[in-house]
């Protein structure tokens, strides 16, 4: 993983006031990452637009796309196997340069201290609200757009 990593490019502002965002999702339970998606749709607010999901089901596939850049948001899973999302996000969060914001999905309420261990920008706790869920991605995404 490159430490000196830039960002293929932060999501936009159009002029409509709409922020365009590149999501990546990791978990390796496809029931884990449907409810994400759905639970965020295409617009998580009225102001945020999910442009495009980037799936991953394995750490690998996450730290090849997130080297190639390009992601504005990231969701990992805290209780994905055998690599959880919260030890993957420290680890993005130490190696890359301007790491785009990073929600993670914990396995209680209780856990949100891991989730503040893992450097994670926002935590959501299961099983997944999709208001909290939506409302979290949102203001990652708005967060993105302000330090783009």
């Amino acid at each position: 993983m490159t430490d000196a990593h830039a960002p293929a490019g932060p999501s936009t502002q159009a002029t409509d006031g709409i922020h365009r965002v590149r999501v990546l999702l990791y978990s390796d339970d496809i029931t884990t990452r449907d409810a994400v998606r759905a639970a965020a749709g295409r617009r998580p607010a009225r102001d945020v637009e999910v442009v495009s999901w980037h799936e991953c089901a394995t750490a690998e596939a996450v730290i090849e796309a997130m080297d190639a850049g390009g992601v504005d948001v990231a969701v990992l899973d805290g209780e994905a196997a055998p690599t959880g999302g919260l030890g993957l996000c420290r680890q993005l969060k130490n190696e890359i340069f301007r790491c785009p914001p990073v929600l993670v999905l914990t396995g209680r309420p209780q856990d949100a201290w891991l989730a503040g261990w893992s450097l994670a920008d926002d935590a959501v706790p299961h099983p997944l609200d999709p208001i909290a869920v939506a409302e979290a991605l949102a203001r990652l995404a708005r967060e993105r757009v302000s330090v783009g």
